[in-house]
């Protein structure tokens, strides 16, 4: 019995063993996507931030915490811009409904 015993234990040793090296390169992988993407996507946002949002002299860093403060400010009010979009919206999804209509 203690061969059998023993043979289990060795066998239990080499699975566990398989499994955390597994377990380590999957995580380790995509830890590496995961910083990967995520920092192609600062590097956009950053991008668009400095193009279209940051005032002449502003930094990305400088305009996120100026929108930040005045998104604090608008306490959640919907910016003038949002509504237009959404009429804008509306106002396709109906052409397009009568559309077929006619």
């Amino acid at each position: 019995m203690s061969k059998f015993v023993e043979a289990n234990k060795k066998i239990e040793e080499k699975v566990v063993g398989a499994y955390n090296a597994v377990e380590s390169g999957v995580v380790g992988a995509y830890k590496k996507v995961e910083d990967s993407v995520v920092g192609a996507y600062k590097k956009v946002e950053d991008k668009f931030v400095d193009s279209f949002l940051a005032k002449d002299g502003e930094t990305a860093e400088e305009a996120k915490e100026r929108l930040k403060s005045e998104q604090k400010q608008d306490n959640g009010a919907v910016h003038p811009s949002v509504e237009i979009s959404k009429n804008i919206a509306k106002a396709s999804l109906e052409r397009s409904k009568n559309a077929g209509k006619k």
